[in-house]
């Protein structure tokens, strides 16, 4: 339903799903004439119980082609938005603002043949959302997908991303993914343990890619707690690793709405 004069549609909530006692996914409707960029986010709003609406970003985690829209949250303690989120049930109303927002996509670079995508949490949501759509395997040799999480229940999509490579467009281009996850506050078999910036300093996470971070080659976007995003950041930098600007491109993408 959507009315012209108002900035945003009134979505039905499809589905939710609970991955742990503060993590869900959900999934709604899609307006036909919302259209985004795998990567970007939307604003999405809830009406509280005295008929105000709170607004809060989220990155789509579907496909720009999906025609439905799935959304990855964390239930704050006490949130304002995310309390009222997470007592919605299927059938029930979310806004949706009409426009996507961001410039966590594909376009940032111009060029680079490795492509790392660094999560934390619910930052993993606009890397699903790129690793469903085709540019991303058309325009990198590598794509390296780092995911880290607390506990390995926290860790989202994993049936998802381990059967990319059987959708039948990305058959061919299956081999150029490697997967790493990452859990800080357990031990497990073949699944890295420690902080992001930790595995960078130590060589690790270099070593289970199989490929070096470098300048030249390496394209990096990172999603998540803004700590860690401050903390790779100058890591990076430290490598010659530069944030990309208009005025100045560089290897390393951020997205930060927290």
């Amino acid at each position: 339903m959507t009315d012209s004069a108002e900035k945003f549609t009134r979505q039905t909530l499809l589905d939710v799903k609970p991955l742990s006692p503060n993590l869900f996914t959900l999934r709604t409707t899609r307006d036909q004439g919302f259209r985004f960029r795998a990567g970007q986010f939307a604003r999405l709003g809830v009406t509280k119980a005295d008929g105000s609406t709170v607004w809060r970003a989220y990155s789509m985690v579907s496909s720009p082609h999906d025609e439905f829209l799935e959304f990855f949250s964390i239930v704050v303690p006490g949130g304002e938005f995310t309390s009222e989120l997470s007592r919605l049930q299927v059938g029930d109303t979310l806004l949706v603002d009409r426009q996507a927002f961001g410039y966590l996509t594909l376009d940032r670079f111009v060029d680079g043949r490795d492509l790392w995508l660094l999560a934390t949490g619910t930052g993993i949501a606009p890397f699903v959302s790129i690793l469903q759509d085709f540019e991303v395997w058309e325009k990198f040799e590598r794509i390296v997908l780092v995911y880290s999480a607390r506990e390995a229940r926290e860790l989202a999509y994993q049936k998802l991303i381990a059967e990319l490579g059987q959708r039948d467009y990305l058959v061919e281009h299956a081999h150029k993914l490697t997967y790493i996850p990452i859990v800080t506050r357990e031990q497990l078999p073949g699944v890295l343990n420690g902080r992001i910036t930790t595995l960078i300093e130590n060589g690790e996470l270099e070593r289970a890619a199989r490929v070096e971070l470098s300048p030249e080659h390496s394209r990096i976007m990172l999603c998540g707690n803004p700590q860690m995003i401050d903390d790779t950041r100058k890591l990076l930098k430290e490598r010659d690793l530069q944030l990309n600007l208009t005025r100045r491109p560089g290897q390393v993408a951020v997205e930060n709405y927290w």
